[in-house]
């Protein structure tokens, strides 16, 4: 197992457990709250208690947060659905399809 990641240094647990009392999304602010214990010198499974969720998803948690501050931990939109991506990728490969040439046996032609 590998060592903890280390939260960024710019924000410390009250500052985190303030954001989570500002924000409108509940989501966040159960994600800001377990990443203020971890600030406190928490454990990483206290901090998954308490966002109700496994250790691996406060990892996440903290790459995210690490990468782009508290905006990282707010849900973001899938910019296309997976419904509407794999029809794209089916179309694709249809077309792709379509275009290869037919199969042709080397045998059928040759010695004519």
């Amino acid at each position: 197992m590998g060592a903890a990641l280390a939260l960024r240094t710019d924000y410390d647990g009250m500052k985190l457990r303030e954001l989570a009392r500002k924000t409108k999304d509940a989501n966040q602010a159960r994600r800001l709250l377990a990443l203020a214990e971890i600030y406190d010198g928490g454990r990483r499974s206290d901090a998954a208690r308490i966002g109700g969720v496994g250790v691996q998803i406060v990892r996440d948690w903290v790459e995210r947060f690490n990468a782009r501050g508290p905006d990282g931990l707010i849900n973001g939109k899938a910019l296309v659905s997976s419904a509407s991506l794999m029809m794209r990728s089916a179309k694709r490969l249809l077309q792709l399809l379509r275009a290869v040439r037919p199969y042709r046996s080397m045998g059928s032609s040759a010695g004519a």
